[in-house]
């Protein structure tokens, strides 16, 4: 299956290629606690919170280039699984839409549907997030609302910006910088080995955040930059997610290994 490709940069290559505690928590999550902590202890708060809807956007930018992928879906946080719906952008000339990308996450996995050329209409492409690059933070060109706050774990400075309000909710805005390595060492089981993978694949561990909790200590809105050299030039990548709706019902069903698509994917 040809899916992974190069070091640091092959992340860009793929997702190129997809265009043609308790309590205690809770409390410091208000202005005054513990801004470093506080961001930590999110990817925990959003294991007990369960589910909720989720909206992504992924934007890359290269020289003169720059295309946004936007995804909806649901998200498991106990189980670590969720459904995305992707939409690409249109081509350059903008006549022609493509056709949205089913995703289903799961610990170690992302599963495509419609995933381009090449793949019959009723086969699914695996991927094996733990030998990706990028460990599923760009590559599926969203990234998995678990990573994105497990991420989270490693956040090394942090600032607490004040309180805004975010669709109707009163949220603390917090922004520092992350490393992915030590998010990886920190992380749940679930999400561990994709973020490994990650820390191995990016030149650089440290990951410009902006995160926005509310006074549960849910995390409703996280923001990450990544920045990685391809072929010789900078790529820019600006993946949002939203979180909203907890508690919503979400249910994924994997598909069976008769379902996987077994070929090689034209990219």
């Amino acid at each position: 299956m040809v899916v992974r490709s190069g070091r640091s940069g092959g992340a860009w290559a793929v997702a190129a290629a997809l265009m043609v505690g308790g309590c205690a928590a809770a409390e410091d999550a208000k202005p005054g606690g513990d801004p470093k902590a506080t961001v930590r202890g999110a990817a925990e708060v959003l294991s007990r919170a369960g589910t909720s809807k989720a909206s992504t956007s992924m934007e890359m930018a290269t020289g003169g280039t720059r295309v946004t992928i936007r995804g909806e879906g649901g998200y498991d946080f106990r189980r670590s699984t969720g459904h995305l719906q992707v939409v690409l952008p249109k081509d350059a000339a903008g006549a022609s839409e493509h056709r949205p990308i089913t995703e289903l996450l799961a610990p170690g996995a992302l599963y495509m549907k419609n995933r381009g050329a090449g793949v019959p209409a009723d086969k699914w492409v695996r991927v094996d997030t733990t030998t990706l690059d990028d460990g599923n933070l760009v590559t599926g060109g969203a990234t998995d609302p678990a990573a994105a706050a497990e991420l989270l774990r490693g956040a090394q400075k942090v600032a607490y910006v004040g309180e805004v309000d975010l669709a109707g909710v009163k949220v603390s805005h917090y922004r520092g910088v992350t490393d992915i390595a030590v998010a990886a060492r920190a992380a749940s089981p679930q999400v561990r080995g994709a973020l490994a993978a990650a820390a191995k694949g990016f030149a650089k561990d440290a990951v410009p955040f902006d995160a926005y909790l509310d006074h549960e200590g849910r995390l409703r809105k996280v923001r990450h930059q990544f920045s990685f050299a391809n072929q010789g030039r900078t790529v820019a990548v600006a993946s949002t997610t939203l979180l909203y709706g907890f508690g919503t019902r979400v249910e994924v069903r994997l598909p069976s290994r008769k379902d996987i698509y077994a070929g090689k994917i034209k990219v």
